[in-house]
């Protein structure tokens, strides 16, 4: 397997997937910031010009957070990162949906690329704002609907936890947010497993 990805950015959750789950892979650079991914190198392997794109080792690609993250799950079971039961695996995809289509776009891609939302750049300071104020109600929303212990949902850790745990990143890292007591918890909690502390330094990233 081959994950294209870049430092920091959301393909970090499936970075720890994959070191979670132990089998070989190797890793592959977009930098983002060069612009990479418009590149037609990088185009060939991900038309949609963004990371991460998972390379399955059987000529197939990947894309999309929620569904790499389902089929690593799916296809590692003794891993043990999505429950076992149909209403659990409902409540896992949920959770990456949730996270990977609301908290990122609308909390923080909004305060990284406020360009993306407003075509004026006096009014891309009020797009940052909005979007620490949307990921604070979306973290509270969470908050409010835990329904586990330490890990996000009730049958322990899962690959909803490497999705809660980018934008979780994101808040106290880049954006200076705080998180309310569950959640807060849970950040230092995947801050202390080995496979994320192993991804951070691969990556060049603080703890």
């Amino acid at each position: 397997m081959k994950l294209h990805y870049s430092p920091g950015a959301c393909s970090i959750g499936i970075h720890v997937i994959l070191e979670e789950i132990g089998k070989p892979y190797d890793l592959s650079l977009v930098a983002l910031k060069d612009g990479a991914q418009y590149k037609p190198e990088y185009m060939a392997v991900n038309p949609k010009s963004k990371v991460p794109a998972l390379d399955r080792g059987d000529g197939k690609v990947l894309t999309e957070f929620p569904v790499i993250a389902f089929w690593l799950a799916k296809s590692n079971p003794e891993a043990g990162l999505i429950p076992s039961d149909f209403e659990g695996e409902v409540r896992c995809l949920e959770m990456l949906d949730y996270i990977c289509g609301t908290v990122h776009p609308h909390g923080f891609t909004r305060q990284f690329r406020p360009g993306n939302f407003s075509f004026r750049e006096e009014d891309h300071p009020k797009s940052v704002e909005l979007g620490k104020q949307n990921a604070q109600k979306y973290f509270d929303t969470i908050e409010k609907g835990w329904t586990g212990g330490t890990w996000l949902l009730p049958s322990g850790y899962s690959v909803a936890d490497a999705a809660l745990f980018f934008v979780e990143y994101w808040a106290t890292r880049r954006s200076g947010l705080s998180l309310p007591p569950h959640l807060d918890a849970h950040l230092k909690a995947m801050l202390a497993r080995p496979a994320v502390q192993r991804t951070l330094a691969q990556e060049g990233l603080a703890a």
